[in-house]
């Protein structure tokens, strides 16, 4: 009996034994696999966390590619700078030193715990034995330190180093100074890394061009944004090993991985006629005492923009500050809603963005569509009496009713701007094809200029258009364009009748100025024939020179149109409010530049017409443009003895401080297109025309200083 309760006994212990064996086994082999997925399957992945605790990973900014101007002028650039940033987490744990007497802790902790202390702090050794120093501080001692030496307030700085963010940038565009001394306190968990700082040279000029861009280097409006892409580059890194304070190991793995900047991009706009718009927007402002002064320069021929100024504006380098004094003052007491919404209504380009009713200049497309469409020809006459008869059911007249322009010549009714005549032209050219060429010439479209936010023209369509609708529209009333899609028209009317895309951006560069990438200039579509532009050329010719006189400048054939509209605020026609512009081209038997004047609510009190207020802006930037670009002045006889005694030569400046060729222009009776306050000691590199040409008096004279 006892030998089979033994004998029971142990085949039971032999079960469990099989049993543990078994489950140690399978235990064994679980671990195994498990240890295998760890190694094998998602080695990679704790390998990386591992990364990111042992190191620290710093983005390293790529530099900004330069904006150019046409000829290579800077005018949008990057510059080295350096930016302090902080890992709050280093900073937190900067006052604990690697060299404390870890015996307490190793007490209480158990042999594992000091052994892993011990061996921490021999790793924190240098290769002479010595420890790495550290500076044993405080995050409040960090931030009075840091709050010192960068000008800032210390509870914001406290804030920031103690936050719990990985990693905070405290300060951008430090000093060089302010870098030094950073550096030498050595404080934990603080570095101060390579950064770019965007900076333009030449402050408000053409900021609606070149746009700005925000704290992180990117683009926000103009050019800046549009081509953000390009321009941007690809940001670098700094990845080093780092101990548990923070420290850089000195046997760690450290790596730079170079940033690659932007592509550089080179504008249609010339420095020099930007330079001529600018200073035209800012003196017709300023004398008329206007809301806002918009100019566009065009190149006819391929769409190329070269100039493009709105004044007021704003320094692209500080935007959110008015340069208008008076303007900054209003601005101080707005909440920070209006606040903001005033920055976006700054920012707006209005050459872009905005949308007008043209009055009078509208005419010319008119007149280009009714001679394209056989509805009129140079022979065909209009008679004025001060109404337009054919709409019996509005009372609508000719701005100079009270003494109509009785019998006249096609040419004659642009000259006259007679809007009685421009109501016949419209009623015979017909709604349906008077829309299907406002269209063609791209009045319903974007024009594709590469800017943002650029908006669309309004136009009523056939099937809603009333003969009332057709002969406000044939002069320029009804019917709303933006600034670049009136200049791009009337430039189709100048070229031979091709409607070009308008180009701001031509080409773009690498460091070396190498071309990567060319923007050709595109047609968009032929909208009249050549024998019509030619027409009208020559009706522009007479308009400026018997209709707008103050447009007139002996010798440069300058033509074009002259409109006073009445503005439209909230659907209504304004009595004491007007839009004065001009828009001409020259030389008119080959067509180099076309210029749009617009001057929104001049004071009525100096003047308002647009052939007074806009006309002589135009003719005078037209004037300074073709003697930049050497177009040699054709004189009748008469107007050849009238000049000669006008005329003076221009004195050689090239070398002289600023002060010595002002001092001789004076003397010649000749001006300079400087503006701003610059050293008197700054030299004249170059100027335009050259010495020893002959101009007339009191002409511009362009200067490029070093």
């Amino acid at each position: 009996m006892k030998k089979r309760i033994k004998s029971t006994t142990n085949l039971q212990n032999k079960r469990r034994m099989l049993v543990f064996l078994l489950f140690f086994f399978l235990a064994t082999i679980g671990l195994i696999v498990k240890l295998g997925f760890i190694q094998i399957i998602d080695g990679e992945e704790y390998k990386k966390q591992a990364m990111e605790n042992w190191s620290r990973d710093i983005t390293i900014s790529a530099k900004r590619g330069t904006i150019y101007d046409a000829k290579g002028k800077k005018l949008s650039v990057s510059v080295n700078s350096s930016t302090v940033v902080c890992i709050p987490a280093d900073v937190k744990k900067g006052n604990l030193s690697a060299n404390e007497d870890t015996s307490d802790a190793e007490e209480d902790g158990g042999f594992l715990t000091g052994l892993l202390k011990k061996l921490n702090k021999s790793i924190s050794k240098n290769t002479a034995g010595e420890s790495i120093p550290i500076n044993k501080r405080t995050p409040e001692e960090t931030a009075k330190i840091l709050a010192e030496i960068l000008e800032m307030d210390y509870d914001e700085v406290l804030s920031r180093i103690t936050s719990d963010y990985s990693y905070v940038a405290i300060k951008r565009w430090i000093t060089e100074e302010q870098a030094q001394k950073i550096r030498e306190q050595e404080l934990s968990g603080i570095s101060v890394i390579e950064d770019n700082k965007r900076v333009y040279p030449y402050g408000d000029f053409a900021p609606y061009v070149l746009g700005f861009t925000n704290i992180d280097q990117d683009g926000l409006y103009g050019v800046e944004a549009t081509y953000n892409e390009y321009l941007t580059g690809i940001p670098g890194r700094t990845v080093i090993n780092t101990d548990a304070i923070g420290r850089e190991l000195p046997f760690g793995y450290n790596s730079y991985y170079e940033p690659t900047n932007g592509l550089g991009v080179v504008l249609t706009i010339d420095e020099v006629i930007q330079h001529y718009a600018e200073s035209a927007a800012l003196k017709v402002l300023n004398d008329y005492n206007a809301l806002r002064a918009t100019i566009i320069v065009m190149d006819p021929n391929n769409g190329d923009v070269l100039a493009m100024s709105s004044k007021p504006d704003y320094d692209p380098n500080d935007p959110r500050v008015p340069i208008d004094e008076e303007i900054k003052a209003q601005w101080e007491t707005l909440s920070e809603d209006e606040l903001r919404n005033a920055w976006f209504d700054m920012w707006r380009n209005p050459a872009v963005n905005d949308i007008y009713e043209p009055g009078s200049t509208f005419k010319l497309l008119t007149t280009a569509i009714a001679l394209e469409e056989n509805a009129a020809s140079l022979d065909s006459t209009y008679f004025c009496d001060g109404f337009v008869r054919q709409i019996t059911s509005n009372n609508i007249k000719c701005w100079r009713y009270y003494r109509p322009h009785g019998q006249q010549t096609l040419s004659e009714a642009i000259q006259n701007s007679c809007n009685d005549a421009l109501a016949e032209i419209g009623l015979d050219i017909g709604k349906e094809a008077f829309y299907k060429y406002l269209k063609a010439f791209g009045l319903e479209e974007q024009s594709g200029i590469m800017l943002n936010g650029e908006a669309l023209g309004l136009l009523k369509e056939p099937i809603n258009m009333k003969d009332v609708d057709v002969v406000t529209q044939a002069f320029g009333q009804g019917v709303a364009v933006s600034p670049i899609q009136l200049i791009t028209a009337v430039s189709a009317i100048s070229n031979g009748g091709n409607l070009m895309e308008p180009r701001i951006v031509k080409q773009l560069i690498d460091d070396d100025g190498n071309v990567v990438e060319n923007f050709e200039s595109e047609i968009r579509r032929k909208v009249i024939s050549d024998e019509t532009s030619k027409m009208m050329l020559s009706i522009m010719k007479d308009s400026a020179e018997a209709g707008t006189k103050q447009a007139y400048r002996p010798g440069y054939r300058i033509g074009g149109k002259s409109g006073t509209a009445q503005k439209v605020i909230d659907g209504k026609y304004i009595d004491s409010k007007f839009i004065s512009s001009f828009i001409g081209t020259a030389p008119v038997d080959n067509p180099r530049a076309v210029v749009l004047v617009i001057v929104d609510e001049p004071d009525v009190s100096i003047g308002y017409y647009g052939s007074i207020v806009a006309g002589p802006v135009a003719a005078d930037l037209l004037e300074n443009i073709m003697k930049y670009y050497d177009v040699e002045p054709v004189y009748t006889e008469e107007e050849l003895g009238h000049v000669e005694k006008q005329m003076v030569q221009v004195p050689e400046l090239l070398g002289l401080t600023i002060a010595e060729a002002m001092d001789k222009l004076i003397r010649a009776g000749l001006e300079s297109n400087i503006e701003i306050e610059v050293d008197e000691n700054s030299i004249v590199k170059q100027q335009f025309p050259k010495a020893g040409e002959m101009v007339t008096k009191n002409s511009m004279i362009t200067l490029i200083l070093n």
